[in-house]
């Protein structure tokens, strides 16, 4: 059996993207551990109809990586409004008083995913597909992996990104932390009367967070572009089988009374979908000849929408980390990485964490401080610049280990 150099398990973006950028950035060869099968119609669990928002950072990097968005028609985030229901607290971000042309763009991970075979088609790629893998073993110089097909594979460096629910991490060392939320996300797209013009939302509501990103959905004769958006409403656990339930009109009345007229009516809402809301990490970055990445490493509230771009920042790290390497696994290799990104992680992981304790409460004190901190936010230049800096991808912790900054 021959060692590979790079084994990557896990075939959605995240797995995706990092063999597209290991391709293009070194000469390693790298096979893909996919548990899809290709000859499936049906999108592949990560590549489904859920719509994500790339940070500026996070487009600027898959430009570095090659990786053009274009095709997939993004939407452009030109502005975002912070409110806190039923209180005065208001904070107004536009990008072009940034110098920016968006903070962001918002795609579907389906035409994210359409884009990504070309850049895999690769001498040096190969894809294992549909398999799983049953164990991992850990050698001096390589690591082993059985497969569910009865199959093996090695390598130099074990990457995984398969969402840290397969037990592989457990198996290579890794040590997981979970802190339950309470807390469900419903998500679903929308159709509202007035445009949307590039405007997102970030609604605090008293059960959570509610999102509005702009997004065009197909709602066939009934779509009008321009008037979408994709909605990550999050709710107590308790609700969710009540909204969830609800006939498509009744839902619409609900969600209008807790997202308001901004958009003016909301006139179409698509399929509902749901999951549970849990802070899981992992303590460690790196094990022997092992690194986890995305929401392998951790897998955090979807408030301010920094889970998939922090995952993303793990894969530029990770490239950078590797890209003059001879073994991509040694220690000094691995450390480098983590090193890298330990910073950003926890920078990123505390304040998302925090934005959900401080607003899912309806404690008149902190209701009352965390909507001082809104207006304050509103108010001062160098504070809302230094927020912008930080969920656009370019906080101070973020910068090292970026393929574009080197």
């Amino acid at each position: 059996m021959d060692t590979k150099d790079v084994v990557i398990v896990g075939g959605g973006v995240v797995g995706s993207v990092l063999a597209a950028g290991l391709l293009a950035k070194t000469p390693f060869n790298v096979t893909l551990i996919d548990a899809h099968d290709p000859a499936d119609a049906s999108p592949a669990p990560g590549f489904d109809n859920r719509v994500i928002a790339l940070s500026r950072r996070t487009v600027n990097e898959l430009a570095a990586l090659g990786i053009d968005l274009a095709p997939a028609s993004p939407e452009p985030i030109k502005h975002i409004q912070v409110t806190d229901k039923g209180a005065a607290g208001l904070c107004e971000l536009t990008a072009e008083d940034y110098r920016v042309p968006a903070f962001g763009q918002v795609v579907s991970l389906s035409a994210l995913g359409e884009l990504l075979p070309s850049f895999l088609d690769n001498p040096r790629f190969t894809h294992v597909a549909p398999d799983t893998v049953s164990t991992l073993t850990q050698h001096q110089d390589k690591v082993s992996l059985a497969l569910t097909s009865g199959g093996e594979v090695s390598a130099d460096l074990c990457i995984l990104a398969d969402g840290g629910r397969s037990g592989l991490s457990e198996q290579a060392g890794f040590t997981r932390e979970q802190s339950p939320y309470g807390q469900s996300a419903i998500i679903c797209n929308v159709q509202t009367s007035e445009p949307h013009s590039g405007n997102a939302f970030e609604r605090f509501t008293e059960q959570g967070p509610l999102a509005f990103l702009p997004y065009q959905a197909d709602f066939g004769d009934q779509t009008v572009k321009g008037h979408g958006f994709s909605v990550v409403w999050t709710v107590a656990s308790e609700q969710l089988d009540e909204l969830m339930t609800l006939s498509d009109s009744r839902f619409i009345d609900a969600l209008q009374q807790a997202f308001g007229y901004r958009q003016g009516r909301i006139m179409e809402v698509g399929p509902r979908d749901a999951y549970p809301l849990i802070l899981n990490t992992t303590r460690e970055l790196i094990t022997h000849r092992c690194v986890v990445v995305g929401n392998s490493a951790q897998t955090l509230h979807p408030i301010a929408g920094q889970g998939f771009n922090l995952g993303l920042r793990d894969v530029t790290g990770l490239i950078n980390s590797v890209m003059e390497a001879e073994d991509p696994g040694l220690y000094r290799v691995l450390d480098r990485y983590r090193h890298c990104r330990e910073g950003d992680r926890r920078a990123t992981v505390k304040l998302t964490d925090t934005l959900v304790r401080t607003f899912s409460n309806r404690y008149f004190p902190l209701q009352a401080g965390r909507n001082l901190g809104l207006l304050t936010l509103d108010l001062l230049p160098a504070l809302s610049q230094e927020f912008v800096r930080l969920t656009t991808g370019y906080g101070r912790q973020t910068e090292r280990g970026s393929v574009v900054n080197g």
